[in-house]
Protein backbone atom coordinates (compact mmCIF):
# COMPACT_ATOMS: atom_id res chain seq x y z
CA UNK A 1 0.00 0.00 0.00
CA UNK A 2 1.36 3.02 -0.97
CA UNK A 3 2.21 5.46 1.93
CA UNK A 4 -0.64 8.98 2.77
CA UNK A 5 2.16 10.83 1.72
CA UNK A 6 2.26 9.42 -1.51
CA UNK A 7 -0.65 9.73 -1.91
CA UNK A 8 -1.09 13.07 -1.65
CA UNK A 9 1.51 13.70 -3.78
CA UNK A 10 -0.04 11.62 -6.59
CA UNK A 11 -3.58 13.29 -5.50
CA UNK A 12 -1.60 17.05 -6.50
CA UNK A 13 -0.13 15.33 -9.81
CA UNK A 14 -3.67 14.42 -10.81
CA UNK A 15 -5.21 18.20 -9.89
CA UNK A 16 -2.24 19.72 -12.13
CA UNK A 17 -2.85 17.59 -14.86
CA UNK A 18 -6.50 18.58 -13.98
CA UNK A 19 -7.45 14.67 -14.53
CA UNK A 20 -10.72 16.14 -12.09
CA UNK A 21 -12.09 18.61 -14.52
CA UNK A 22 -12.48 16.69 -17.97
CA UNK A 23 -14.22 19.39 -19.93
CA UNK A 24 -10.77 20.78 -21.14
CA UNK A 25 -10.45 17.04 -22.63
CA UNK A 26 -13.58 17.16 -24.23
CA UNK A 27 -13.45 20.21 -25.86
CA UNK A 28 -9.93 19.20 -27.26
CA UNK A 29 -11.51 15.98 -28.39
CA UNK A 30 -14.49 17.11 -29.98
CA UNK A 31 -12.85 18.97 -32.97
CA UNK A 32 -10.99 15.57 -33.08
CA UNK A 33 -13.75 13.36 -33.19
CA UNK A 34 -15.24 15.65 -36.10
CA UNK A 35 -12.73 15.58 -38.02
CA UNK A 36 -11.75 11.66 -37.76
CA UNK A 37 -15.18 10.60 -38.75
CA UNK A 38 -15.27 13.05 -41.64
CA UNK A 39 -11.87 11.93 -42.66
CA UNK A 40 -13.10 8.33 -42.54
CA UNK A 41 -16.57 9.13 -44.19
CA UNK A 42 -17.95 7.14 -41.08
CA UNK A 43 -16.17 4.94 -38.14
CA UNK A 44 -12.39 5.36 -38.29
CA UNK A 45 -9.97 2.88 -38.11
CA UNK A 46 -9.99 1.91 -34.51
CA UNK A 47 -6.14 1.75 -34.02
CA UNK A 48 -6.34 6.17 -34.97
CA UNK A 49 -9.08 6.52 -32.92
CA UNK A 50 -7.57 4.69 -30.01
CA UNK A 51 -3.99 6.83 -30.34
CA UNK A 52 -6.08 9.80 -30.83
CA UNK A 53 -7.84 9.61 -27.73
CA UNK A 54 -5.10 8.98 -25.70
CA UNK A 55 -3.41 11.43 -27.09
CA UNK A 56 -6.09 14.00 -26.71
CA UNK A 57 -5.95 12.75 -22.85
CA UNK A 58 -2.15 13.22 -22.41
CA UNK A 59 -1.58 16.16 -24.56
CA UNK A 60 -4.48 18.29 -22.77
CA UNK A 61 -3.10 17.00 -19.28
CA UNK A 62 0.84 18.16 -20.21
CA UNK A 63 -1.26 21.06 -21.57
CA UNK A 64 -2.64 22.02 -17.98
CA UNK A 65 1.36 20.95 -16.39
CA UNK A 66 2.63 23.92 -18.42
CA UNK A 67 -0.11 26.38 -18.02
CA UNK A 68 0.21 25.69 -14.40
CA UNK A 69 4.08 26.30 -14.94
CA UNK A 70 3.64 30.03 -16.34
CA UNK A 71 1.25 30.84 -14.34
CA UNK A 72 2.60 29.53 -11.03
CA UNK A 73 3.54 32.88 -9.92
CA UNK A 74 0.25 34.31 -10.90
CA UNK A 75 -2.58 31.96 -9.95
CA UNK A 76 -2.40 32.42 -6.39
CA UNK A 77 -3.76 36.02 -7.03
CA UNK A 78 -6.64 34.43 -9.18
CA UNK A 79 -9.56 33.10 -6.91
CA UNK A 80 -10.28 30.48 -8.82
CA UNK A 81 -7.03 29.46 -9.20
CA UNK A 82 -5.24 29.96 -5.71
CA UNK A 83 -5.44 26.72 -4.72
CA UNK A 84 -3.39 25.09 -7.62
CA UNK A 85 -1.09 22.60 -6.58
CA UNK A 86 1.90 24.90 -7.99
CA UNK A 87 0.51 28.14 -6.92
CA UNK A 88 0.33 25.97 -3.28
CA UNK A 89 3.73 24.79 -3.93
CA UNK A 90 2.64 21.18 -3.54
CA UNK A 91 4.27 20.45 -6.59
CA UNK A 92 8.06 22.27 -7.72
CA UNK A 93 8.57 23.95 -10.48
CA UNK A 94 10.75 20.96 -11.58
CA UNK A 95 8.48 18.37 -10.88
CA UNK A 96 6.12 19.88 -12.91
CA UNK A 97 8.71 20.47 -16.03
CA UNK A 98 9.38 16.29 -15.54
CA UNK A 99 5.66 15.87 -15.57
CA UNK A 100 5.31 17.59 -18.65
CA UNK A 101 8.00 15.70 -20.11
CA UNK A 102 6.91 12.57 -19.38
CA UNK A 103 3.25 13.51 -20.84
CA UNK A 104 4.78 14.70 -24.09
CA UNK A 105 6.70 11.66 -24.33
CA UNK A 106 3.68 9.21 -23.81
CA UNK A 107 2.21 11.53 -27.05
CA UNK A 108 5.06 10.94 -28.87
CA UNK A 109 5.30 7.48 -28.62
CA UNK A 110 1.81 7.51 -29.53
CA UNK A 111 2.10 9.32 -32.56
CA UNK A 112 5.08 7.18 -34.02
CA UNK A 113 2.44 4.49 -34.63
CA UNK A 114 1.05 6.78 -37.21
CA UNK A 115 2.27 7.55 -40.37
CA UNK A 116 4.99 10.30 -41.73
CA UNK A 117 2.73 13.12 -42.14
CA UNK A 118 1.12 12.73 -38.99
CA UNK A 119 4.68 12.31 -37.03
CA UNK A 120 5.70 15.62 -39.10
CA UNK A 121 2.65 17.61 -38.12
CA UNK A 122 2.77 16.40 -34.49
CA UNK A 123 5.66 18.50 -33.42
CA UNK A 124 3.78 21.61 -34.52
CA UNK A 125 1.30 20.39 -32.42
CA UNK A 126 3.88 20.35 -29.19
CA UNK A 127 5.11 24.07 -30.10
CA UNK A 128 1.53 25.16 -29.67
CA UNK A 129 0.81 23.63 -26.48
CA UNK A 130 3.92 25.07 -25.20
CA UNK A 131 3.71 28.47 -26.89
CA UNK A 132 0.27 29.30 -25.71
CA UNK A 133 0.02 29.22 -21.16
CA UNK A 134 2.76 32.29 -22.03
CA UNK A 135 0.80 34.43 -24.87
CA UNK A 136 -1.37 35.90 -21.96
CA UNK A 137 1.46 38.12 -21.52
CA UNK A 138 2.12 39.41 -25.14
CA UNK A 139 -0.92 39.73 -26.31
CA UNK A 140 -5.18 40.17 -25.72
CA UNK A 141 -5.87 37.49 -28.09
CA UNK A 142 -4.41 34.42 -26.26
CA UNK A 143 -7.77 32.12 -27.49
CA UNK A 144 -6.16 32.50 -30.68
CA UNK A 145 -3.36 30.10 -29.76
CA UNK A 146 -5.60 28.27 -27.75
CA UNK A 147 -7.98 27.33 -30.31
CA UNK A 148 -5.08 26.73 -33.04
CA UNK A 149 -3.47 24.56 -30.04
CA UNK A 150 -6.72 22.59 -29.66
CA UNK A 151 -7.57 22.53 -33.33
CA UNK A 152 -4.25 21.17 -34.64
CA UNK A 153 -5.57 17.82 -33.83
CA UNK A 154 -8.30 18.13 -36.53
CA UNK A 155 -5.22 18.09 -39.40
CA UNK A 156 -3.57 15.32 -37.37
CA UNK A 157 -6.52 13.69 -37.47
CA UNK A 158 -7.29 14.11 -41.28
CA UNK A 159 -3.10 13.15 -41.97
CA UNK A 160 -3.42 9.76 -39.68
CA UNK A 161 -6.60 8.64 -41.31
CA UNK A 162 -6.28 9.72 -45.13
CA UNK A 163 -2.46 10.58 -45.01
CA UNK A 164 -3.52 13.94 -46.33
CA UNK A 165 -4.85 17.40 -45.29
CA UNK A 166 -7.36 19.07 -47.62
CA UNK A 167 -9.18 22.20 -47.11
CA UNK A 168 -11.86 20.39 -45.55
CA UNK A 169 -9.59 20.32 -42.69
CA UNK A 170 -8.17 23.29 -42.45
CA UNK A 171 -11.97 24.60 -42.87
CA UNK A 172 -12.72 22.49 -39.55
CA UNK A 173 -9.60 23.66 -37.84
CA UNK A 174 -11.23 27.09 -38.52
CA UNK A 175 -13.93 26.31 -36.91
CA UNK A 176 -12.48 25.15 -34.12
CA UNK A 177 -10.25 28.43 -33.53
CA UNK A 178 -13.70 30.25 -33.50
CA UNK A 179 -15.15 27.82 -31.19
CA UNK A 180 -12.62 28.66 -28.94
CA UNK A 181 -12.85 31.82 -28.99
CA UNK A 182 -16.62 31.78 -28.14
CA UNK A 183 -16.10 29.51 -25.00
CA UNK A 184 -12.40 31.10 -23.82
CA UNK A 185 -13.59 34.54 -24.15
CA UNK A 186 -16.41 33.26 -21.50
CA UNK A 187 -14.33 31.38 -19.69
CA UNK A 188 -11.78 34.67 -19.45
CA UNK A 189 -14.90 36.69 -18.44
CA UNK A 190 -14.93 34.67 -15.06
CA UNK A 191 -11.56 35.76 -13.96
CA UNK A 192 -11.66 39.41 -15.75
CA UNK A 193 -11.60 41.42 -12.64
CA UNK A 194 -8.69 39.73 -10.90
CA UNK A 195 -6.99 39.54 -14.81
CA UNK A 196 -7.11 42.83 -14.93
CA UNK A 197 -5.40 43.60 -11.20
CA UNK A 198 -2.30 41.49 -12.40
CA UNK A 199 -1.78 42.41 -16.24
CA UNK A 200 -2.68 39.18 -17.88
CA UNK A 201 -4.50 39.65 -21.05
CA UNK A 202 -6.89 38.24 -22.28
CA UNK A 203 -10.08 39.01 -25.00
CA UNK A 204 -12.88 39.56 -22.10
CA UNK A 205 -10.59 42.73 -20.81
CA UNK A 206 -10.02 43.90 -24.90
CA UNK A 207 -13.56 43.87 -26.02
CA UNK A 208 -14.61 45.49 -22.62
CA UNK A 209 -18.70 46.36 -22.82
CA UNK A 210 -18.33 44.79 -26.20
CA UNK A 211 -17.72 41.28 -25.18
CA UNK A 212 -21.30 39.76 -25.41
CA UNK A 213 -21.50 41.11 -28.94
CA UNK A 214 -18.17 39.86 -29.75
CA UNK A 215 -18.93 36.14 -28.35
CA UNK A 216 -22.07 36.24 -30.33
CA UNK A 217 -20.61 37.47 -33.68
CA UNK A 218 -18.23 34.44 -33.26
CA UNK A 219 -20.67 32.08 -32.68
CA UNK A 220 -22.68 33.04 -35.61
CA UNK A 221 -19.42 32.79 -38.02
CA UNK A 222 -19.48 29.39 -36.15
CA UNK A 223 -22.39 28.32 -37.46
CA UNK A 224 -22.11 29.59 -40.83
CA UNK A 225 -18.42 28.22 -40.92
CA UNK A 226 -20.25 24.40 -39.51
CA UNK A 227 -23.11 24.78 -42.06
CA UNK A 228 -20.56 25.18 -44.93
CA UNK A 229 -18.77 22.11 -43.59
CA UNK A 230 -21.50 20.19 -44.11
CA UNK A 231 -22.83 21.66 -47.40
CA UNK A 232 -18.67 20.43 -48.30
CA UNK A 233 -18.69 16.85 -46.69
CA UNK A 234 -22.47 16.41 -48.13
CA UNK A 235 -23.83 15.58 -44.57
CA UNK A 236 -27.32 15.38 -44.45
CA UNK A 237 -30.55 16.47 -42.61
CA UNK A 238 -29.24 15.29 -38.67
CA UNK A 239 -26.70 17.18 -39.39
CA UNK A 240 -29.00 20.10 -39.92
CA UNK A 241 -30.96 19.05 -36.92
CA UNK A 242 -27.52 19.43 -34.90
CA UNK A 243 -26.75 22.73 -36.04
CA UNK A 244 -30.19 24.02 -35.01
CA UNK A 245 -30.14 22.21 -31.81
CA UNK A 246 -26.51 24.08 -31.33
CA UNK A 247 -28.19 27.85 -32.33
CA UNK A 248 -30.28 27.16 -29.60
CA UNK A 249 -26.92 26.58 -27.19
CA UNK A 250 -26.07 29.37 -28.49
CA UNK A 251 -28.95 31.27 -27.43
CA UNK A 252 -29.05 30.19 -24.16
CA UNK A 253 -25.12 30.77 -23.75
CA UNK A 254 -26.49 34.60 -24.97
CA UNK A 255 -28.86 34.87 -21.78
CA UNK A 256 -25.98 33.49 -19.34
CA UNK A 257 -23.11 36.02 -20.00
CA UNK A 258 -25.22 39.03 -20.88
CA UNK A 259 -25.52 39.66 -16.80
CA UNK A 260 -21.60 39.00 -16.83
CA UNK A 261 -21.99 37.45 -13.77
CA UNK A 262 -19.08 34.93 -13.45
CA UNK A 263 -21.35 31.88 -12.26
CA UNK A 264 -23.38 32.20 -15.15
CA UNK A 265 -20.62 33.15 -17.77
CA UNK A 266 -18.37 29.92 -16.28
CA UNK A 267 -21.45 27.88 -16.55
CA UNK A 268 -21.75 29.08 -20.67
CA UNK A 269 -18.02 27.93 -20.94
CA UNK A 270 -19.12 24.38 -19.46
CA UNK A 271 -22.11 24.55 -21.76
CA UNK A 272 -19.64 23.70 -24.91
CA UNK A 273 -18.96 20.62 -24.16
CA UNK A 274 -23.31 19.71 -25.37
CA UNK A 275 -22.42 22.13 -28.36
CA UNK A 276 -19.47 19.84 -29.59
CA UNK A 277 -20.87 16.80 -28.45
CA UNK A 278 -24.62 17.91 -30.70
CA UNK A 279 -22.56 18.43 -33.85
CA UNK A 280 -20.67 15.27 -33.24
CA UNK A 281 -23.83 13.28 -32.81
CA UNK A 282 -25.10 15.16 -36.09
CA UNK A 283 -21.93 13.84 -38.28
CA UNK A 284 -21.87 9.79 -36.57
CA UNK A 285 -26.01 10.10 -37.25
CA UNK A 286 -25.40 10.88 -41.12
CA UNK A 287 -22.50 8.18 -41.70
CA UNK A 288 -24.91 5.73 -39.68
CA UNK A 289 -27.74 6.07 -41.36
CA UNK A 290 -25.79 6.08 -45.06
CA UNK A 291 -24.07 2.91 -44.17
CA UNK A 292 -27.81 0.86 -43.23
CA UNK A 293 -28.93 2.05 -46.40
CA UNK A 294 -26.31 0.73 -48.60
CA UNK A 295 -26.92 -2.40 -50.38
CA UNK A 296 -25.76 -5.89 -48.46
Amino acid sequence: MPSPAWRVRAGAYFRLMRLHRPIGTLLLMWPMLWALWVAAAGVPDLHVLAVFVLGTLSMRSAGCVINDFADRNIDGHVARTRDRPLAQGEVSPREALVLFTVLVAISAGLVLTMNRLTIYLSFVGVALAVIYPFMKRYTYLPQIFLGAAFGWAVPMAFAAETDSVPELAWAIMAAAVLWAMVYDTQYAMVDREDDAKIGVKSTAILFGDNDCDFVGAFQILLLVGLALIGREAGLGWTYGIALAVCTGLAVYQQTLIRERDPVKCFRAFMNNNWYGAVVFAGIVAHYALLATAEPG
